[in-house]
Parts: structure tokens; C-alpha cells; sequence
């Protein structure tokens, strides 16, 4: 039990880390899988539940922009209809892809190599983008056009390859679109709550027999932890990250990408050939 907790508790901090900044939460998990010689296949109920706890922080973090949201919505006001139009418009592609496609979903969150080539690739894409994108003047979510919300939700798809980065291809394919940074940071934050709502709920339902028997090695108790973790620590970074980007960019995060993936390579070739 207390290498479960101990387990869980280092996975929450990992979760908590990466699932708002470019360098993919499910990779680094996959990755630490691989790492740690822990049995992903127990874990995988617990690496998505946990995201929830991290998609609280954001509940939190900008709870007066959702009740603001609210009573626009009550007095009829055009913009915060359009916010909740945005999320909807960008939330539907992963939906409905991530729904046709899970059974190849799941293999590929079974290969830390796709991870480690992910990491790389991405890496470059985010230098790439920083140094063309033209970034727009500000503008909030509830004033972009339907169709920049379309492409959003569009570059989130690409993200169901494990290593990609959800936050990473929203954020970087806002900017390319010409949205300016902050906005672009809290759509993806905004984003990530239906997505990972919808992905948790699919995965508990799926798991359903096994979580309410209690026959799981890793059950309700790890998964708590996890989530209490996770939401602390993103709390942290959610409130550090957008102050960072919008002073010194992205491509700190792409060149950690770059060395991680290439660490991951030549670990993954080591461990084959040991």
C-alpha cells in the first residue's frame, strides 16, 4: 500500500506539472511508466481520473470568468454566448474522433517510443510557430470567430497521439491562427474541461465492474490521492504559466521537448539491447 501511495503522489505531481504547459501529461506518464518499471496497464484508470484534478484548478483558478459567463448568459448578453458557443464548436472534433478511434488510442498510449518521437516533433513545431506566428491584438474567447474556435478544437485531435500535448497543439495552433498569447493559454485551459470531463467519464464507465468491486491493484484510495496532488500543484502552475509565456514564450518548453524525447530514444534503445 505504500508503494501505491507513493506511486500515486509522484504521478500526481507529474499530472499537475505538465497538463497545462506544452510538454503532454500523458506522454510524461507513459514515459515514467517505462521509467519506473510500474505496470501501466493497473495505472491507466488512474493517469485519466487524476486529470480531473487538475481541470478543478482551473474551476478555481478562473471561477469569476465562469460566473461572469453565467450571469451574461442569464441577461442575454451576446458574448458569453459565444464563449460557451467556442468551447462547444472546439470541444466537438475530440468528441467524436476520440469516441470513432479509442480502441487505436489505446494502443498507442502503450508505446513510450511514439512518446518519445512526439516529444521531439513537437518540439520542433513550437519553434517553428514562435518564430513565424504573428500574434493578434487581445481579445477574450467570447469575441473569436466560430471558426478560429473550429481550427482549436481541430489541432486538439492532434493531441490523442500520445506525447503531442493537448495544451500544447491548442495553444501553439491558437497562435498560429493569429490569437494572441493569453488568450490562446486560457481557451486551452477553458478546453481542457469538457475533453477531460468526457475522457474520464469514458474510462470510469468503461472500468465501471472493476472500481466498484474493488478488484483494481490501483483503486479509489491511490486515485484520491492522485487527484488531491494534481489539483494542488496545477493550481500552482496554472497561476505561474500564463505570466511566464506571455514574458519569455514557448520555446523553453520546445527544447525541453527536444531533450527529453532524445533521453527517452536512447534510454528506450538501452533498455531494449540491456
Amino acid at each position: 500500500m505504500e508503494n501505491l501511495a507513493l506511486t500515486a503522489v509522484l504521478l500526481g505531481i507529474v499530472e499537475g506539472l505538465t497538463e497545462f504547459i506544452p510538454v503532454s501529461s500523458t506522454g510524461h506518464l507513459i514515459l515514467a511508466s517505462a521509467l519506473f518499471g510500474y505496470d501501466a496497464e493497473e495505472w491507466k484508470v488512474f493517469n485519466v481520473v487524476i486529470q480531473l484534478g487538475a481541470i478543478l484548478a482551473v474551476v478555481v483558478q478562473y471561477w469569476r470568468t465562469f460566473w461572469a459567463v453565467g450571469r451574461g448568459i442569464l441577461s442575454r448578453q451576446p458574448e458569453s454566448f459565444r464563449f460557451v458557443i467556442n468551447l462547444l464548436v472546439a470541444f466537438t472534433p475530440a468528441a467524436i474522433i476520440g469516441l470513432l478511434m479509442k480502441d487505436y488510442i489505446d494502443i498507442m498510449l502503450g508505446s513510450p517510443s511514439i512518446v518519445a518521437w512526439a516529444l521531439i516533433a513537437g518540439g520542433i513545431a513550437i519553434l517553428v510557430i514562435e518564430k513565424y506566428a504573428k500574434e493578434g491584438p487581445p481579445s477574450g474567447i467570447g469575441q473569436l470567430p466560430v471558426k478560429q474556435a473550429l481550427g482549436v478544437g481541430l489541432m486538439q485531435c492532434i493531441a490523442m497521439i500520445p506525447g503531442v500535448s493537448r495544451s500544447g497543439a491548442t495553444i501553439m495552433g491558437a497562435l498560429a491562427m493569429g490569437i494572441e498569447r493569453r488568450t490562446a493559454a486560457e481557451f486551452s485551459f477553458f478546453l481542457a474541461i469538457p475533453t477531460m470531463l468526457g475522457a474520464s467519464t469514458l474510462e470510469i464507465w468503461q472500468y465501471r465492474d472493476l472500481l466498484a468491486t474493488g478488484s483494481m491493484t490501483v483503486g479509489w484510495a491511490e486515485i484520491a490521492i492522485g487527484f488531491v496532488v494534481s489539483f494542488i500543484v496545477a493550481l500552482v502552475v496554472i497561476r505561474a504559466f500564463v505570466a511566464y509565456v506571455s514574458r519569455a514564450g514557448f520555446a523553453p518548453f520546445a527544447w525541453y521537448r527536444i531533450v527529453i524525447g532524445i533521453a527517452a530514444l536512447f534510454w528506450l534503445g538501452f533498455a531494449v539491447n540491456s
